[in-house]
């Protein structure tokens, strides 16, 4: 390889970065060039670990929300039953983005069985467009799907529901609907008995615990409907599915209301935005303060070689090259801390599947209990929209750092340097 090809400045810089072990404050010097490179290498590795994972969590929760909910409802406003239900399918299919469309009704209710007593979300459905819709409800059995009749008042129980309420497949519970009847006696609560027929484990946690599905007619009559109060609608993309929802509004008319899946859980999605730009800005300020180490570490270096840049500008060396060179061996050190960091946390992201679960087993904890978390496993996604930004931040604070130092070498006297020489 032909040295004389590489720039003076870079030569020099990286013969800078590599030296300083003979003499101690040399060591020293380099100890804390070292420091500063992992302190850069440890805060990128934090910052791709901490988005993936928070990337991998909505994706999951995301995944297993649109397993039970709809990419788009089209719903009836207050609880009257939805008019021509039949024709604003037929609209919905003429849309291209629309793969299936399918009725359903939906009220709260309370489900007893003995002392017990929980809230749900009850959800009648056709069980024959419902598969086309709904993920969750296309894996069940077929054998449930066929008890699901009308007239046979039987339910599916989300499998959190079914173990607080104590019930298993096969037995019975009583569903106290609402709006009680008026008698002579005053006004009772309306109750209904139901047979379980299966279990729906969707992997959301929240509606694992609150979902009852029903049979479409039996819902109609428990709640004294004329008809579905609501259609669901799954569509190619669902992450088009609020520009769909705008296309489709108009064209369904003013009597329906229609909402997209962004909209019906805008909170949640919005408190994750929030948390991860959070998450971003503080540990981008330890990237921060890990590459103004570099501040200090150059100065120390610039005030060792003092007799070397006074040698350097008497033999022709300009003030933009001594400069130059302890740019360099700043941004050296920034480049190898950062891509080291983005090896670390890539490596740690991919892999924190089996990570984690070894970490937990070996200290005998759960970091994400069932009971309290939408999921209950460490989810990780890497996305290079996130990494770019964290790797080319590093490098520019890293740059950064390195000007005062670099600006205060190019000023050094060189008279004044040798004559303490």
């Amino acid at each position: 390889m032909n040295l004389s090809r590489i720039p003076f400045e870079l030569r020099v810089g990286w013969r800078y970065t590599r030296a300083g072990r003979a003499a101690r404050r040399n060591r020293f010097i380099s100890f804390i060039s070292s420091v500063s490179m992992l302190g850069i290498a440890l805060g990128v590795a934090a910052l791709i670990i901490v988005l993936s994972v928070m990337n991998g969590f909505q994706r999951e929760v995301r995944d297993r929300m649109l397993g039970v909910l709809s990419h788009i409802e089209v719903l009836a406003y207050s609880s009257a039953s939805l008019q021509d239900p039949q024709v604003l399918q037929q609209k919905l299919s003429q849309n291209t983005q629309v793969i299936a469309s399918a009725p359903f009704v939906v009220s709260q209710a309370l489900l007893a069985q003995g002392e017990d007593m929980r809230g749900a979300m009850v959800r009648g459905i056709d069980t024959e467009q419902e598969v086309l819709v709904t993920d969750a409800v296309a894996q069940l059995p077929r054998e449930v799907l066929k008890q699901l009749q009308a007239g046979g008042f039987g339910v599916v129980l989300g499998g959190e529901l079914a173990r607080a309420l104590g019930v298993k497949v096969g037995e019975h519970i009583t569903m106290v609907a609402p709006g009680g009847q008026v008698t002579p006696a005053g006004v009772v609560p309306r109750l209904k008995q139901l047979t379980v027929v299966g279990l729906i484990d969707s992997g959301h946690y929240e509606y694992d615990a609150s979902l009852a599905l029903l049979q479409i007619e039996d819902a109609q009559r428990i709640f004294r409907l004329d008809g579905p109060n609501g259609i669901r609608v799954k569509l190619k993309d669902a992450q088009l599915a609020r520009q769909v929802a705008a296309e489709l509004s108009p064209v369904l008319g003013v009597d329906v209301l229609v909402r997209d899946w962004t909209r019906a859980n805008r909170s949640w999605f919005a408190a994750v935005q929030i948390e991860k730009r959070m998450m971003f800005i503080i540990l981008t300020l330890i990237v921060a303060v890990a590459a103004f180490n570099l501040v200090s570490t150059l100065v120390m270096t610039v005030t060792d070689k003092q007799a070397d840049i006074a040698i350097l500008r008497t033999l022709g060396a300009s003030p933009a090259s001594i400069m130059g060179i302890f740019v360099v061996q700043g941004a050296l050190v920034g480049v190898i801390g950062t891509l080291s960091g983005l090896g670390l946390g890539l490596l740690v992201a991919f892999n924190i599947g089996s990570i984690v679960p070894a970490i937990e087993k070996a200290l005998g904890a759960s970091f994400l209990p069932k009971d309290i978390y939408l999921i209950s496993r460490m989810p990780s996604d890497p996305q290079w929209a996130d990494i770019g930004p964290v790797v080319i931040i590093a490098l520019v604070l890293a740059l950064v750092a390195t000007l005062y130092p670099s600006w205060r070498a190019s000023r050094v006297d060189p008279a004044e340097a040798l004559r303490h020489e």
